[in-house]
């Protein structure tokens, strides 16, 4: 089965902008964690909100990929 990457740009589509405000929220926190002078707890705790941030953007274009797009043609099973 090949991936189909169109089936990611889906903008009518509520998952494809968790997926980009979850990928732009990890931006965000791998800046943090560069520029801002944070503590050792502090460091944790935005260092494993990326880490959440960057698996939920994965499932989410995960579950992009899997389902077609609204009005798109049913793929046709091969005959036997």
């Amino acid at each position: 089965m090949a991936i189909q990457w169109k089936r990611l740009w889906q903008p009518r589509n509520p998952m494809f902008w968790m997926m980009v405000g979850f990928n732009v929220l990890s931006s965000v926190c791998s800046w943090a964690l560069r520029a801002l002078p944070l503590n050792t707890l502090g460091l944790l705790v935005v260092g494993f909100v990326a880490l959440l941030n960057v698996g939920a953007g994965l499932l989410a274009a995960w579950m992009l990929l899997k389902t077609p797009p609204p009005g798109s043609p049913k793929p046709s099973s091969p005959a036997p």
